[in-house]
């Protein structure tokens, strides 16, 4: 059996099946990768950090991911997605030369899709040499091989200010407000959420930061950071 499944990764014209999209209950594993369990089937995914917390989840608790089946001599494996652009992107950098799964991940767990696709529009050089694992070589030749390929979400086109920035209105807070926000954005990060979206839900809620419980805010704040 495992000389048959290794044959037909060797040659992945004969892989009998891809898998496009999971839907289970999500938990971590030691490794990093998340393990979803699809009626008492674990499948082992490798998904950039936040994919947790950014995954939609019905009313009983499964969370669906959309999955990139990558076949590679005898290497099959799963990486999940919270967003059809979260894949589409992931799809898009590793068929840029030299930019394999494991950089796509690291790429996506420090700038989502609609980030990335904003720093490629940009030509934001430094924004991506930031990132773990990418150097000024790999940056540049992401800003030439991705220019126009990344679909910007609306909002974000180029030249144009953040949308956090944009989302926060005045500057002033007061000092309540901005304790209950900073517990707020702590918790979603302890999520799985980048601090970033973390801000970004925070400003998003606004008014409500200083008004309601923080159970009652990140219950608002993961229905909004799942849109």
């Amino acid at each position: 059996m495992r000389a048959d499944l290794f044959s037909f990764v060797r040659n992945p014209t004969n892989v009998p099946f891809v898998i496009g999209r999971l839907t289970g209950i999500l938990s971590d594993e030691d490794d990093g990768s998340l393990l979803v369990d699809v009626n008492g089937v674990g499948y082992e995914v490798v998904a950039p950090l936040g994919t947790r917390g950014r995954a939609k989840v019905d009313a009983q608790g499964r969370a669906t991911l959309l999955v990139h089946t990558h076949v590679r001599e005898d290497v099959l494996q799963l990486f999940g997605f919270a967003t059809d652009a979260d894949r589409f992107a992931f799809r898009t950098l590793i068929a840029v030369s030299s930019v394999g799964p494991k950089t796509a991940v690291g790429i996506l767990s420090a700038l989502p899709a609609h980030d990335l696709a904003r720093a490629i529009s940009r030509r934001e050089l430094s924004t991506l040499t930031s990132v773990s694992g990418v150097g000024k070589k790999t940056a540049e030749r992401l800003l030439l091989e991705l220019k126009d390929k990344l679909p910007l979400s609306p909002g974000t086109e180029a030249g144009q200010g953040s949308d956090l920035s944009r989302e926060r209105g005045p500057t002033h807070v007061s000092a309540a407000s901005q304790a209950s926000g900073d517990l707020l954005a702590g918790a979603l990060v302890k999520m799985g959420y980048k601090q970033v979206e973390a801000d970004r839900a925070v400003a998003l809620l606004g008014a409500r930061v200083a008004e309601a419980e923080l159970p009652t805010l990140l219950r608002e704040a993961l229905a909004l950071l799942a849109k």
